[in-house]
């Protein structure tokens, strides 16, 4: 089984539109969120966001390509030109059919599919529909377009798992070169669900938080106060190798994508399994394909959304896991700063467990002031500052409405 590694990595968040400025907010402990601009939010019971800032895709695309393409997939093609300049592949000299790629969203394009249907009932029903509604709307249309850019004729399709999406992405990329089927496939998940009908219907749920008067202290993991996850949007990339190819071109090589794993809560449709059952056996799977044992793993990137009973399961399953191997564990969940980017939150995590990797720390949990007593004790969740750290191995998980659990493992090269 051939072994794969990350040798580019581009991302666009309300933290940064590169890798290092979203890094370096991070360490800050800075938060992305802010009272909704793209619509007026007063009558939602949730009413802030965490939305790209300052962000023009003129800048970055032709005025063709932003015409006929819906945000989330501007910035699938924003986030992927940096990953691919980072990476310094030169497709043109590769075998088209070696190369790929495999990419994530939840929603799709939501917001061009909200924009033309309003339009259509403010017109009297009048069918005025534009020729670009299902090319900009259809989920799978990122993928295809990152093929055309770069003349990637091999492995094209999209993935979707809720919010467990770009790390499934990343699960198939990580499988498909294991086998032989590619040489080099350009995975990550972006998301652009800061819309009416998105954002009413998670408040509608009851699934975000209604910290109105202080978004930035709302998303708040494993907080005994928590009240709910807070919406973001962006998109991450990782290109992914095929370890001897990028050995032999003399490429930078950041981590090693040693393992992943899904299993299915089979439980519900939007809660998570109360005692963390199948987030326990994504996890453990994930590091047995990894080829290695629980004691391995320095740092776990959690799911952790600010969720009442998500971030309790979670941490009940990393403790019935980890056991006392989880004192050596540190423990972080960065959707404190990040706010959850939904079917794009895997691919921006994984270049935090990279990074955490590259340059030995571990970021905190920011705004959670007060543990909630029902987390089991010994786990080691880092609060406050970040903590410097050996990290040779770090593991992120992402789970999904659905029941969807999926863990990918990265490993020091």
């Amino acid at each position: 089984m051939k072994r794969v590694v990350v040798t580019g990595m581009g991302t666009l968040t309300p933290l940064g539109h590169t890798v290092n400025d979203y890094w370096n907010s991070l360490k800050k402990g800075e938060n992305g969120a802010a009272r909704i601009t793209a619509f007026d939010p007063s009558l939602f019971r949730s009413q802030f966001a965490c939305e790209l800032k300052d962000f023009d895709p003129k800048k970055y695309l032709s005025h063709g390509d932003v015409k006929r393409t819906d945000p989330f997939s501007q910035y699938a093609l924003v986030s992927t030109q940096e990953a691919v300049k980072d990476s310094g592949l030169e497709f043109d000299k590769m075998d088209p059919f070696d190369t790929g790629v495999i990419w994530g969203s939840g929603q799709g394009g939501l917001l061009t599919f909200e924009k033309e249907v309003m339009d259509y009932v403010e017109n009297d029903y009048k069918p005025r529909f534009s020729p670009f509604l299902v090319p900009r709307m259809i989920m799978n249309i990122a993928s295809g377009l990152i093929s055309m850019k770069y003349g990637l004729m091999g492995i094209n399709y999209s993935t979707v798992s809720a919010c467990a999406t770009s790390n499934t992405s990343i699960m198939d990329a990580l499988n498909y070169i294991r086998m032989g089927k590619a040489k080099v496939i350009i995975t990550g998940g972006s998301e652009a669900p800061v819309t009416h009908a998105s954002f009413g219907g998670f408040s509608a749920m009851k699934a975000m938080s209604t910290r109105n008067d202080d978004p930035k202290g709302a998303s708040r993991p494993f907080d005994v106060d928590r009240d709910g996850f807070v919406m973001s949007e962006g998109a991450g990339t990782l290109i992914l190798e095929e370890y001897e190819h990028a050995k032999a071109r003399g490429a930078n090589i950041y981590a090693e994508v040693a393992g992943a794993a899904m299993t299915s809560d089979a439980y519900h449709l939007t809660a998570t399994h109360p005692e963390g059952i199948g987030a326990k056996e994504g996890m453990k799977r994930a590091v047995e394909d990894a080829g290695l044992n629980l004691e391995d793993v320095d740092y776990l990137n959690t799911h952790a959304t600010s969720t009442p009973v998500g971030d309790l399961s979670e941490a009940k399953a990393i403790a019935d896991l980890f056991g006392s191997d989880a004192k050596h564990l540190h423990i972080n969940a960065t959707k404190s700063m990040t706010g959850h980017l939904l079917g794009a939150a895997g691919a921006a995590e994984a270049i935090i467990s990279i990074k955490s990797i590259n340059d030995g720390v571990v970021l905190p949990t920011i705004n959670t002031v007060k543990l909630d007593p029902e987390i089991p004790d010994g786990l080691q969740i880092v609060l406050g500052d970040p903590v410097e750290k050996n990290v040779d191995v770090a593991m992120s998980n992402t789970f999904g409405f659905g029941g969807h659990n999926a863990t990918v493992v990265f490993k020091k090269v």
